[in-house]
Parts: C-alpha cells; sequence; structure tokens
C-alpha cells in the first residue's frame, strides 16, 4: 500500500494512505490532535502520579513522544505499552518533524531511543518513563485489570471496522483497573455504542480542531461486581 508523509494544518507530520484517504493522525493537526484526545481529555484525567498507559495503534510514536515530554513537566512516572501489528519503518520515522515542531531538541535522543529500542522488552528511556513495544493484533492482548488509561488509536471505523466492536472494546474493559480511562478521537455512535454494551460509562466530550466531539470511556465497575 502507497504511503506519504505529509504535513498537516498545524505543521506536524503524519503518514498518508492514498489507497484509503486515512491518516495516521488528524490531517487539522496531528500535535494539536494528540494533545487534545490523549493528554488534556487521557493522562490529564487520571488521578494519579504513577501511571500505566496501553496505547492500542503505537504507530508514528507521536502519543508515546508527547506522554513523555508531559513526564518532564510533571512529577509522573509512567509504564507505557504501545501495541503495533504493523510497525513504522525507521525511514518514515525519520521524516517526521515532531522533536522541531514541539521544540523538543534537547529530547531528540529520547525520541530516537523509543523508535530504536527492541520490541517486545520492557525498556527504560527515562528513570519516570519505561516503554514496552508489542508486535501483535489488537485482538491478542490478554491483560485483565493492568493500566490506568488506554490511548485508542486505531485507524478509522469507515476503513477498519472490525477494531472498533464489542469484541476489542471488552478486551479494553478487561485491560484496565477499576475507574481506569480510555480515550479515543472517534465519536461515531455505533462505536459509543460498543463500548456502552460492555459496560463502559461514556461521556461525549468537545473534538480536536475538525471534529466536533471525541469519546472518554471509564470502567466504573469490576468484573465481579458486572458478574
Amino acid at each position: 500500500m502507497k504511503r506519504e508523509i505529509i504535513i498537516t494544518s498545524d505543521g506536524s507530520t503524519t503518514i498518508h494512505l492514498p489507497d484509503w484517504n486515512e491518516q495516521y493522525h488528524s490531517k487539522h493537526g496531528a500535535i494539536q490532535e494528540a494533545y487534545h484526545v490523549f493528554i488534556r481529555h487521557g493522562l490529564d484525567a487520571v488521578p494519579k502520579t504513577e501511571i500505566s498507559i496501553l496505547e492500542v495503534g503505537f504507530g508514528t510514536g507521536l502519543n508515546a513522544f508527547i506522554t513523555f515530554l508531559e513526564t518532564q513537566k510533571k512529577e509522573l512516572k509512567i509504564q507505557y505499552t504501545g501495541v503495533e501489528a504493523y510497525p513504522v519503518a525507521i525511514e518514515e520515522v525519520n521524516q517526521l518533524n515532531y522533536v522541531s515542531e514541539l521544540k523538543a531538541e534537547k529530547f531528540s535522543d529520547a525520541f530516537v531511543k523509543i523508535h530504536s529500542v527492541e520490541w517486545e522488552a520492557m525498556h527504560e528511556i527515562t528513570a519516570n518513563f519505561h516503554l514496552e513495544k508489542r508486535k501483535c493484533f489488537f485482538h491478542e492482548l490478554k491483560e485483565a485489570n493492568a493500566h490506568d488509561l488506554v490511548y485508542f488509536d486505531a485507524f478509522g471505523a469507515r476503513v477498519q471496522p472490525d477494531l472498533w466492536t464489542e469484541e476489542i472494546f471488552a478486551i479494553m474493559y478487561k485491560a484496565l483497573k477499576v475507574n481506569g480511562v480510555l480515550v479515543t478521537y472517534s465519536a461515531k455512535g455505533s462505536v459509543r455504542r460498543a463500548m456502552q454494551a460492555v459496560g463502559f460509562q461514556v461521556e461525549r466530550l468537545p473534538g480536536p480542531p475538525g471534529k466536533r466531539e471525541m469519546l472518554r470511556a471509564t470502567k466504573v465497575a469490576s468484573d465481579i461486581q458486572r458478574s
């Protein structure tokens, strides 16, 4: 499948798939979307200083890098697990401008390390940010009560509807701790209903540039309480 590096509206890059007319991030601003959805309405909504994050759709590593940058601003310790079935090639990573657009040149080594460390093992990027990258499909995840926060950043339901089903969200629900949070850029009614069907409490929130709304889901009961 053809892949192109494009510039989004806020000046940051993303990868465009012409055959699907789909991007790894919003054309209205890759960095703006990432901060709005995953930091403002995700990370900032978790009232803890030690946080376990599961990213479903590691992709370009943008969400991981901005989360790392947040650990430099706040007293946070992050254990970050990124899942990706088809890792982005390092040649493409080298064309992404996230370090310069985020004015994070002093952390360029960390960006390189995030992408260069081996998969299937936990690595210390810094003392307060540990990263594990897993090459697997979403339905293969087996965690239970393991994470405080899920960044759900799969390709859209228009092109990959199988990633936005009750089956997948049941796996996400199980992976979260009680009161854990899942955030996604999607606001489709079918996605919201799939989340609710497996037990999530779902709220609509203002979306990032180019989108009216997004969704945040909370695991409000343990599996024992629901059974």
